[in-house]
């Protein structure tokens, strides 16, 4: 027998899964795996438990996407995984349900659409690069000590008398900077 089978996230324990656990009962789910956890979180074990009880012709049902995955490729990945299974889903707050061919096609539109997205994020910042290079400027954070000060630094570490950590704190930095900018120098303290 297919089952309908819900998925209910908040991302704090301050949060509360009322709103869902409503909207699932109310689409017909007969269990609900729920879990206060963040979606930036890889391991969300009630999630793993929900996607091992799925069997081919079940739904997925959750209140709204981003429930389910932590981005957008993710979630593609995850409903592209349910679908070789043979398993639906579906979105509540964004009516899309993968069990027909209509759903399907809306949610590949999506899965394009963020796959497009990600093409011209990546262009962008290769062009940017690109040109930033052609000004001569590199990337990455500008060093925290400029040649002068490595000069200075040197200078004062020469003097065995003088421990690195106060040196670290006159230019602000930490004694792991210092060992970088000045080479590698027998740690003191």
């Amino acid at each position: 027998m297919n089952q309908r089978i819900g998925y209910a996230r908040v991302s704090t324990d301050d949060q509360h899964l009322d709103l869902q656990r409503d909207a699932l009962t109310q689409a017909a789910c007969s269990v609900t795996y729920e879990e206060a956890i963040s979606g930036k979180n890889a391991v969300r074990p009630e999630l793993e438990q929900c996607l091992k009880a799925l069997r081919s012709g079940d739904t997925l049902v959750v209140w709204r996407l981003d429930r389910l995955g932590r981005s957008l490729p993710d979630l593609v990945k995850i409903v592209a995984e349910l679908e070789e299974r043979g398993v639906h889903f579906e979105s509540l707050t964004e009516k899309i349900e993968t069990g027909s061919a209509a759903g399907k096609l809306q949610f590949h539109v999506f899965a394009a659409l963020a796959e497009f997205e990600r093409a011209l994020i990546r262009e962008r910042t290769q062009a940017g690069l690109a040109a930033a290079r052609a000004r001569g400027r590199a990337g990455g954070r500008k060093p925290k000590l400029d040649d002068k000060q490595v000069r200075e630094i040197k200078a004062l570490l020469r003097d065995p008398d003088i421990r690195v950590a106060e040196v670290a704190r006159r230019y602000g930095v930490s004694r792991t900077t210092l060992y970088k900018h000045v080479g590698v120098v027998m740690p003191r303290q």
